[in-house]
C-alpha cells in the first residue's frame, strides 16, 4: 500500500511540477472549470436530440442517471469514507492553479462524471456514422483531458483520477445493464403479448 501511495505522489509531482508549460497552464485551467462542463453537457444533449432520434430522451435519461450514480459514489460515499486530503493541502511545493475549498480528494467526481457520460455516449453512438463516431471520440478525449487537468492544476492525485474513471464507466455500465434487463424482461414480453392479442 505504501508503494502505491509513493507512486501516486511521484506521478502527481511529475504531472504537476515537471511536465508543465505556461500555455498548458491556461488550457488546463480552462478545461477544469465547472462552467465548461455545464456548457458541454448542453452540447451533448443537443447532439443526442439531433442524432438520437426516438431514443434521444432515453439516452439523455440514462446519461443523467449514470452521472448521478457516479457522483454519489465518488462524492457521497468514497470521499467521506476515505477522507484523503487533496495534494494541494497535503504536500509541499504544489502548483495550485485554481481556487480549491477544503474537501477530500478520493475519488475524483470530475473524472467519474465525465467518464460516465462519455461511456453512455460510446454505448449508443460508437457504431454509428462518421459524425457519431467522431463525437464519441471527442467525448472520450474530453473526459481524459479533464481528468488530467485535475492533476495538473494541483487538486487530485492520479490515483483519484483512475478511481473516478473506473467509477464512471462502472456507473454507466450498471445503468445500461439495468435498462437492458428491464427492456428485455418487462417491456418486450408485454409488447409481444399485446401484439398476440391483436
Amino acid at each position: 500500500m505504501e508503494l502505491i501511495e509513493q507512486t501516486d505522489v511521484w506521478l502527481f509531482r511529475l504531472l504537476n511540477l515537471r511536465l508543465v508549460h505556461p500555455a498548458a497552464d491556461d488550457l488546463m485551467v480552462f478545461v477544469t472549470q465547472s462552467s465548461l462542463s455545464a456548457h458541454l453537457l448542453l452540447l451533448v444533449a443537443l447532439f443526442v436530440v439531433i442524432r438520437g432520434g426516438k431514443s434521444a430522451i432515453l439516452i439523455i435519461l440514462l446519461a443523467l442517471l449514470s452521472l448521478g450514480l457516479s457522483d454519489f459514489v465518488a462524492s457521497g460515499v468514497l470521499k467521506p469514507l476515505v477522507q484523503r486530503l487533496r495534494p494541494c493541502f497535503a504536500l509541499e511545493h504544489v502548483r495550485l492553479l485554481v481556487s480549491q475549498p477544503r474537501s477530500y480528494s478520493f475519488a475524483s467526481s470530475h473524472a467519474a462524471n465525465t467518464a460516465a457520460v462519455a461511456s453512455i455516449i460510446w454505448i449508443f453512438f460508437h457504431r454509428g456514422v462518421m459524425v457519431e463516431k467522431l463525437f464519441t471520440g471527442i467525448m472520450i478525449l474530453y473526459a481524459l483531458l479533464l481528468s488530467l487537468s485535475r492533476v495538473y492544476v494541483g487538486v487530485h492525485y492520479p490515483g483519484d483520477i483512475l478511481a473516478g474513471m473506473v467509477i464512471g464507466v462502472w456507473a454507466a455500465s450498471l445503468v445500461y445493464l439495468i435498462y437492458s434487463w428491464i427492456l428485455k424482461n418487462v417491456f418486450q414480453p408485454r409488447l409481444i403479448r399485446h401484439a398476440a392479442q391483436e
